[in-house]
This record gives C-alpha cells, structure tokens and sequence, in this order.
C-alpha cells in the first residue's frame, strides 16, 4: 500500500475520526448508564426505606419491635437480595441489623453507624475495609406513637461495577471490529471512488508528443473528476495543436530553405570552376563558403527529416527484413573510417533477427550510431562492437565503444536536437547535434525506443529495440 496516496490518507483520516467519534460516544454512554444505575438504585433503595417505614416501623408501638423483625426478614429477605437494612431508634438502640449476605459481597457489622446527617432523607457512599464501596439511603421516619426512628437500606456497587465491566468488554471487542469493518469497508469505497483517478494515470502516462491525438477517459458522473479529465482532455489538444505548429513551421522553414540552399550551392561551385579569373584567396574563401553551404544543408534536410518523423508525415515503407543482415552489409561499408583511425569494429550475431520496417531508414539509425562510436573513439588501440538477437520478443541492437563516455550530466540530453556534450569538438567534427534525434524519432516511428548507458572515460553503449516481425 502506498502510504502517501490519497486513498490511505483518506481512509486514515476516516479511520481516526470514526475511532475518535466512537471513543467519545462510549465514554458518553458508559458515563450515563453508570449516573443512570446509580440514579435507579438510589431510587429503588428509597422506594423501600419509605415501604419499610409507612407499613412497619410506624406502628411499632402496638405490634411491637419483634413483629418488624419477623416482617422485615419475611417480606424483605435482605441476606438473600444482598441487601443492608438497619433500624435504629434515635437513642441509638439498634431494632434490626440485616445478616451478611449469601453472595458475601459486604459484611454488614462493617458498616459504621451513621454520623447526624441534615434532611429527613440523605444517600451517601460507603467505603468498606476490603475495598468495595457500599451505597446507604437513610430516612428519618417517626412513627405513630412519636418516636423517632432512622431506617437505612443498602446495597452493594457490585451489580453497577458488572454491568458496566461488561459494557467495557462489549465496547472492547466491537468498537475495534466496527472500526476495522468501516475502514475496510470506507477503503472499497474510495478505491472504487478513486478507480477513475488510476485510469487517468495510465492513460496520461501512455501520451507522448507523437500520440497527442488520444485523449483521457472521462467518467459522465457529474463530478469533479468529470471536470478534471474534461479540462486535462482541453489542456492535450491544445498542446496538440501547438506541436503541430511548431512541426509544421520546422517542416516548412526546412523546405523553403532547401531550394536558396542549393542555388548557392550551385553559385559558389560554379564561382570556385573560375580558375583564371578567382584569386588564390577569394577560391580559398568560396571553397570555405562552399563547405558551410553543405553542412547548412546537411542541417536543413535533417530538420526536414525529425519533423516529417514527428508529425507522421514522412514516408515510411514497412517490410520484412533481417535486421543483423542489415547491420551487417553497413558495417562493412563503414569499416574503412575505423581502420583509418586504427579502431576494431566486430559485429556478432549471425542468427537471423527479422522486424518490420523501412530498411533505408533502420540504416540510417546503423549508419548514424555507428558515425558516432568511431568518431568518439581516439585513434589506435580503441574499439566498437556490434549485437544483434532476439531477446523476449524484441529485436535488439547494441553498439559499445571504448570511446570517451559521455557525463552524467550530458547524458539526459544527447537525443534533444541540437545538443552536443562537447561542442567545440562536435563542431571541428562536423557534427550539428542531430544524429542522435533523427535515431530516435526513426526509432519511434518503427514503434521501439533507443537508449543509452556511459560512463565517462570509459565509452558508450547504444541500445535499440524494434518489435520483432510476427510470424
């Protein structure tokens, strides 16, 4: 799972809000059930205090102390209820004291006598030797014949304390799964919710500058993910058509500039075949203007080739051909400029490697990639291998030299047009920084991609891959 996503920050958030909200609700419910146990056993204990004294104790005087002791263990049965129940005259003569109780929650010779407390009716807490809290209701009570009595009835904190232990253990046991099931659950939710957000990415990462065309899917939901991919989709085709532009105007400008080329061309060559009438230092600049003229050009017609790739609109005859055939018949052709520079050139793979594409220009890619192993290769001892196979269902092509590498910084660069990483060098070598960007966009014009691995002082390895021919 990736921790920074908006999915898991979401569901996070969602997860310690509904964790926080559901601790805030139990504390609220444990605290009001205990006030509410509370409140029923004050009351019940009350109810039977006030029944005791309105049905007994207040005629004492003609059934006698013996009577409410019988009646009080008859009719109230405290040892079995677990309750405390004491009768104590207002001389401090004790008529009844409860026994202690089946479940032995308290003992009632424990309780301490109650102290003058004000109000014909008071509870208060009890805190017994073992630790065990005991809630007392007392009532004043006078009976018919004027004597004053105090009637106390208890009860343990027992019955709330298990009541409440099993809401904690309840509240334990499901808040946890609750919370587990609404984050699982919320999760779901939002991956599905967010389902429209993955496919956006995959289909933006498919997008390049030569499928401009295609556009991202968009969900009719009315939302603002709707809007999102409605307004990226705006955003495309306006970039579209900015690169068409600027295609069509690097197309144009290289075309219109072909036909003044070569009428200067003509000129000065026809200016340079004066040989009586042209000074030695007039031909010597003509013959200087003559070679510009011809790399102006060499310029112009790659221009017009990388934005005719571009844009699709350069003439690309597809068919089936051996590849390391290919490579090669131009090796051999191109041996010569390594021995004159006393580089080995080596060409592997003898098996046949078969793709689809326009021989002329898959040559070009050979041709350029390798003009550039051996011009950046120093004289004597260096050299340039070539490889061709078939690797999982991809036709591959390597060529490594020994030359002088490429920097770390350079190395992002080198297929952008113009780019040279050492330009007073590339220059003297008559190179203009395009080579590498006509490989490339031959390359993506034949659906494969060319990449590059050097270091520099230690030489370069080139690495172009072509679908290979199906059967």
């Amino acid at each position: 799972m990736i921790t920074r996503s908006i999915r898991f920050r979401m569901a996070l958030w969602y997860a310690g809000l509904l964790a926080g909200a559901l601790f805030l609700f139990g504390a609220a419910t444990y605290l009001g059930l205990e006030r509410y146990l509370q409140k029923s056993l004050e009351e019940t204990l009350s109810k039977q205090a006030r029944s005791i004294g309105e049905t007994l104790v207040i005629a004492i005087g003609q059934s006698g102390e013996d009577y409410v002791v019988n009646e009080i263990n008859e009719h109230y049965a405290p040892e079995i209820n677990g309750r405390l129940i004491r009768v104590t005259r207002a001389d401090g003569k004790q008529i009844f004291v409860s026994g202690r109780p089946r479940d032995g929650s308290f003992d009632p010779s424990l309780v301490p006598a109650t102290v003058s407390l004000s109000g014909r009716e008071f509870s208060h807490e009890v805190e017994m030797p073992d630790g065990h809290e005991l809630l007392l209701h007392g009532l004043r009570f006078k009976a018919s014949d004027g004597s004053q009595f105090l009637i106390e009835v208890g009860a343990p904190y027992n019955q709330i304390e298990g009541v409440l232990r099993g809401l904690l253990f309840t509240f334990a046991l499901g808040l946890p799964l609750i919370v587990a099931v609404a984050i699982g659950g919320g999760y779901v939710l939002m991956r599905r919710a967010l389902r429209p957000v993955d496919e956006i990415r995959q289909k933006a990462e498919q997008i390049t500058s030569r499928s401009l065309s295609e556009r991202l899917p968009v969900a009719h939901t009315g939302d603002e993910l709707e809007r999102l991919a409605t307004a990226l989709n705006n955003m495309i085709e306006r970039l579209e058509e900015s690169f068409h532009q600027i295609n069509r105007f690097s197309a144009d400008a290289s075309h219109e500039l072909r036909t003044p080329l070569t009428i200067l061309h003509g000129e000065l060559e026809a200016l340079a075949g004066k040989e009586r009438d042209v000074p030695d230092d007039i031909r010597d600049t003509i013959g200087s203007a003559l070679e510009e003229t011809q790399r102006l050009a060499r310029i112009v017609e790659s221009l017009l080739a990388i934005s005719r790739l571009d844009a699709g609109e350069a003439r690309v005859e597809r068919g089936r051909l051996d590849l390391a055939e290919l490579v090669r018949t131009t090796a051999d052709q191109m041996r010569l400029l390594a021995e004159e520079k006393r580089i080995s050139l080596n060409c592997d793979g003898t098996a046949s490697v078969e793709v689809e594409g326009d021989p002329s220009r898959l040559k070009q890619v050979v041709v350029n990639l390798l003009d550039n192993a051996i011009k950046y290769t120093p004289d004597g001892g260096g050299s340039v291998s070539i490889h061709v196979i078939a690797q999982d269902g991809r036709a591959v092509l390597e060529i490594a030299d020994t030359g002088l590498g490429i920097s770390a910084s350079d190395l992002p660069h080198i297929f952008d047009r113009f780019y040279r990483a050492d330009k007073a060098r590339s220059r003297q070598m008559g190179g203009a920084g395009l080579g590498l960007s006509i490989v490339r966009s031959i390359c993506t014009a034949h659906d494969g991609q060319v990449t590059v691995s050097s270091t520099e002082g230690s030489g370069s390895r080139f690495r172009v891959e072509l679908p290979l021919a199906l059967n």
